[in-house]
């Protein structure tokens, strides 16, 4: 099979990053007969610095041209004082809405290998974690109305959130399917006794739910869920929240596992029967500028991204096996980047690494 991968490699240690994810790409088609063309194209920071503007219009038509999408990682305290619009974050909020991404799934799994990185203790974590994260990502208030206006107190600036039945119900259809095929158990988290936005969620997940008799649906309120992650995770299975709850519950998530430089996630849209599902795959963890350039960064995220794509966007479940399995031989062999390194283990660079994994494919 041959198919087409829009590359983003954007800001900061994006390049290097997304250079060995290509490298294990590339190993894989060599072992199952299949061949990836790469397109690089430009968002982020990089791009702001050369069209001015975080997402160009070339860049928008190529990815949807294409059978996925690769991203590095954006943003960096260089575009830090520029107005939001032209924030490198706006690429990624743009890409979003151009390509219909509207479902980001997040995993947040603790490796057995990487058990002593996990900050909580080994009695709350219990036998290990794995818990996929859901989360709304073209709605909600990174999407509303924004602006500031002139008050009797000053200037006072303000972000709406706003969720449809629609996005309520196609996000909460991507939970239920999940969960079905995992523990058949999901948490639909909110702030329902706050927001009239999580009141409609919540009344939305539970007609849906209807539907789904062989999955147990629970709701939580947000501040509980965060507290409950680290009071007892092993309760979750299948998370579903909204855009702004889910990208801080998934972090929280991530650092339960021992490292956000682990995490990888899709971001995908609607499928249509006879074509590959589009969709966006990136580490969750930023640009890291700080040692970017430095062969220090953790390419795993990455890598385990590119898994996903496989699963996701391509159907190839074998091929998506061999790399985790691969990732988790390496753990195994005591292989560390600085990130996830404790003492006595062989701390190597991103590079290394990197093809460390892909030799470990088979």
């Amino acid at each position: 099979m041959q198919y087409r991968i829009a590359v983003i490699k954007g800001d900061g240690i994006g390049p290097e990053i997304t250079d060995e994810a290509i490298k294990v790409l590339n190993v894989i088609g060599k072992k199952y007969g299949h061949t990836f063309e790469f397109q690089e194209v430009l968002a982020g920071g990089v791009a702001l610095d050369k069209f001015g503007i975080p997402l160009p219009d070339e860049t928008v038509e190529i990815c949807k041209a294409s059978d996925s999408v690769l991203l590095g990682a954006v943003g960096g305290p260089k575009w830090d004082t520029l107005p939001g619009h032209l924030r490198p974050e706006r690429a990624l909020l743009g890409l979003r809405s151009a390509l219909g991404l509207y479902a980001n799934l997040r995993p947040a799994v603790l490796y057995p290998a990487l058990a002593d990185a996990c900050p909580l203790k080994p009695e709350v974590v219990g036998k290990g974690l794995d818990i996929m994260v859901v989360r709304e990502l073209t709605g909600g208030i990174y999407f509303g109305e924004r602006g500031r206006r002139q008050t009797e107190n000053g200037e006072e600036a303000y972000d709406t959130e706003a969720y449809s039945v629609m996005e309520v119900n196609r996000i909460g259809r991507v939970a239920f399917e999940a969960a079905r095929k995992r523990g058949k158990k999901l948490v639909s988290i909110d702030k329902a006794n706050v927001l009239e936005s999580s009141r409609l969620w919540r009344e939305e997940i539970h007609r849906l739910a209807a539907e789904y008799p062989d999955v147990t649906c629970t709701d939580m309120l947000v501040d509980n869920a965060a507290m409950q992650l680290v009071r007892n995770p092993g309760q979750f299975d299948v998370i579903v929240t909204s855009n702004m709850f889910g990208d801080i519950l998934s972090d929280e998530a991530s650092m339960i596992t021992g490292s956000i430089g682990m995490l990888p996630s899709a971001s995908l849209g609607d499928s249509v029967e006879g074509k590959n599902t589009l969709g966006m795959y990136e580490p969750i963890h930023g640009s890291a500028p700080d040692i970017a350039g430095q062969n220090k960064a953790n390419p795993i995220a990455t890598i385990l991204s590119v898994a996903m794509m496989l699963r996701y966007s391509f159907g190839l479940e074998t091929e998506a096996l061999a790399i985790e399995n691969a990732v988790n031989a390496v753990l195994d062999q005591g292989l560390r980047t600085g990130d996830i390194a404790a003492k006595g283990d062989t701390v190597v660079g991103t590079v290394e690494m990197g093809e460390a994994i892909a030799k470990a494919i088979v």
